[in-house]
């Protein structure tokens, strides 16, 4: 584990005095909540397999004046997982906020094309991984004050789009999960939301998607990560408050076609 830490530069922030996990928070829109949730007051463990770049990330936080440390996890083994969660309630006292970023978008072919190895891991990642992350994050909420998880989805858990087999079952099954701890834990202080954004200007999309997505998205733009961040703030915060088990499309109007 690598430690970078500062005085917040937002205290009385919408998220002061809480604290948050980030996974896939090396770049991306991981990178970019967890930039907005450190500026929103919270103190902020970013969760990452990428070492140089998640290291990079805390350390341009602190130069910032924000609280934050670097944690290297893969998702999908859960005694990482299960030391991430430990190593942030013991540097921080607790957990209040679980942002599951960590993902991968596999290859774009016909399903009977897929290579089934492939599918196994994208379900791994993206939906294993997000389970396990809740499974170990959601006690230690518990054993506080209660909290909020908020889910990268994908709109693609919405809708059908053709060559996206295994990403598409493992944001619905994410969706699904989300819906399920929403119910579990309503009445413990614990909220469980997901986002579903639609294309978005990050590494895994390519300049033929962005073509794509100016003639068929309405707003005929790509979101930007901070606009994918700025919900997740919302929903980790205060004024999301009686918001639970809702899956939000965050897709410039993409889903109401």
């Amino acid at each position: 584990m690598s430690v970078t830490s500062a005085g917040s530069a937002s205290g009385a922030g919408e998220l002061a005095g809480r604290v948050a996990i980030v996974t896939g928070a090396a770049s991306g829109i991981g990178r970019a909540t967890a930039r907005r949730m450190a500026h929103a007051g919270a103190a902020v463990m970013l969760a990452d397999r990428d070492e140089v770049r998640g290291n990079e990330a805390a350390a341009a936080l602190a130069g910032e004046g924000c609280t934050a440390r670097f944690f290297r996890v893969d998702v999908t083994r859960e005694d990482e997982v299960r030391a991430l969660v430990r190593e942030t309630v013991a540097a921080y006292g607790g957990l209040d906020v679980l942002a599951n970023n960590a993902g991968i978008k596999g290859s774009e072919v016909a399903t009977a094309e897929v290579d089934a190895a492939e599918f196994e891991r994208v379900l791994a990642v993206n939906l294993t991984g997000t389970f396990l992350t809740m499974k170990h994050g959601i006690a230690a909420m518990l054993a506080g004050r209660g909290g909020a998880v908020v889910n990268n989805a994908s709109m693609l858990a919405m809708v059908g789009v053709a060559h996206h087999a295994a990403y598409a079952a493992s944001k619905g099954g994410v969706v699904q999960l989300t819906r399920t701890a929403a119910i579990e834990y309503a009445s413990r202080n614990v909220r469980v939301n997901s986002l579903c954004p639609g294309f978005t200007d990050s590494e895994m999309v390519n300049r033929n998607v962005i073509t794509y997505a100016k003639v068929l998205v309405p707003m005929g733009r790509l979101a930007t990560p901070d606009e994918i961040a700025d919900l997740a703030v919302f929903l980790a915060s205060d004024r999301a408050a009686y918001i639970t088990g809702a899956a939000i499309a965050i897709d410039g109007g993409y889903t109401a076609r």
